[in-house]
């Protein structure tokens, strides 16, 4: 704690008091964790705070529960200027208080039966079936709606549904999402868990052909893309000075360059940099990785990145946020909101704005310079040769030969 304050007496007087013991482990998690000198000082002095608002009261540190946190803030309000983060400063006090065997941990709260179900689920999507993170995700959004019309709070009995149950279930859906990819997405989570409950025994019936299927045509849309100027114009309006910029224009170029997709852009670990080989390796749902080339100016701005910007942390993700505490992204949606800033710095406003426009821009580029479908394919890492053949769709000048003569006349 001492790296904190010139004063010695200083530490000395937070040690004073129900929570001075914990006060220097809680100072060591602050200093491991990234804290500036002034947000550390600040948390340190609200413990000290708190633990003479607990001694006038006569509250030792095993008794501190979440209500006399939540009373202090309420009383600290009344007497001085409070910040945002003081009640997420004390939740951290009392995570540690709670690791450290002081304060008991929070006894299990009884789950409802349709929860109990989506946990089990849960983990047969994860353990049997081995499905990407972000999949299991979606599915479980559609599967906890499902069981949450039918079941509420009450026991989950499976075996009591019927056809008309999923039919009218997958059709409120449908009017609700209006989106044919997505309610697609609806329709195979339900089929997935329809699936599950028959291989647990939990349904006698096999319901999942009473699923409808949603219309949703193939190569029925074209890529929303970028053109090449536009990707330039995008990446030339990046800004590197700042930590934040020199982390964002790495990320770009990951986007741009290898057309990699924002789940993976969060996932990337620094053991997936591999310098002598000069590759990336993206990790996919199951064992196996993928091996990309990592081109020059993605590795000059990913060095950069690294030796410049990116702040000392335990965190083994590449990308972490640049204000403490330093961890890596929490989901995709940083990426996207990343892309979508970008595109507002270079007065870009493109239909689609989230990381894939950049995947598509690729793959639309490549095209035009000559690639053929086969290489678009590897390089985006498509299991499917149908996936990629939705590109063909934006080679307008091979196409335009190959349309048959307006019944009208000229047009």
């Amino acid at each position: 704690m001492e790296r904190f304050y010139k004063d010695p007496r200083t530490p000395l007087r937070m040690r004073e008091g129900p929570l001075g013991a914990y006060v220097d482990v809680f100072a060591q998690q602050l200093n491991d964790e990234g804290y500036a000198k002034g947000s550390a000082r600040y948390a340190l002095q609200l413990v000290a705070d708190l633990g003479r608002w607990l001694s006038r009261r006569g509250i030792i540190a095993p008794q501190i529960t979440p209500e006399h946190l939540g009373s202090y803030l309420e009383y600290r309000s009344r007497h001085r200027r409070c910040r945002s983060g003081d009640a997420a400063i004390l939740r951290r006090l009392l995570s540690l208080l709670r690791d450290q065997g002081v304060v008991a941990q929070v006894p299990p709260i009884e789950i409802a039966p349709a929860q109990r179900l989506e946990q089990e689920f849960q983990l047969y999507l994860q353990q049997e079936r081995r499905l990407a993170p972000a999949t299991v995700f979606h599915y479980l959004l559609f599967v906890r709606r499902f069981l949450a019309q039918h079941f509420g709070d009450e026991e989950v009995r499976l075996d009591g549904l019927r056809a008309a149950d999923v039919v009218g279930f997958v059709q409120r859906e449908a009017a609700r999402i209006h989106h044919p990819k997505r309610a697609k997405l609806m329709t195979t989570a339900l089929r997935s868990l329809l699936q599950y409950a028959r291989y647990r025994g939990l349904i006698s019936i096999d319901l999942r052909d009473c699923v409808p299927t949603v219309a949703s045509w193939s190569m029925a849309s074209i890529p929303r893309t970028l053109s090449s100027d536009e990707v330039q114009r995008l990446l030339a309006h990046c800004d590197r000075h700042t930590a934040v910029d020199c982390r964002n224009w790495a990320i770009l170029l990951l986007l741009a360059r290898l057309g990699l997709r924002a789940g993976e852009v969060v996932s990337l670990a620094l053991e997936d940099l591999d310098w002598e080989a000069g590759e990336l390796h993206i990790r996919g749902a199951d064992a196996d990785s993928d091996r990309l080339p990592i081109p020059h100016d993605v590795g000059v701005a990913l060095t950069d990145y690294l030796q410049q910007a990116r702040p000392v942390c335990s965190c083994r993700q590449v990308f972490v946020r640049t204000r403490a505490p330093y961890r890596g992204f929490a989901s995709s949606v940083a990426i996207c909101c990343i892309v979508r800033r970008a595109l507002d710095r270079a007065g870009l406003n493109p239909a689609l704005k989230g990381a894939h426009l950049l995947r598509h821009s690729l793959a639309t580029q490549m095209l035009r310079q000559g690639a053929s479908l086969a290489e678009i394919g590897q390089l985006l890492r498509h299991r499917s040769q149908q996936t990629t053949m939705i590109y063909a769709k934006v080679n307008l000048d091979s196409l335009r030969p190959l349309a048959l003569p307006w019944p009208g006349g000229e047009r």
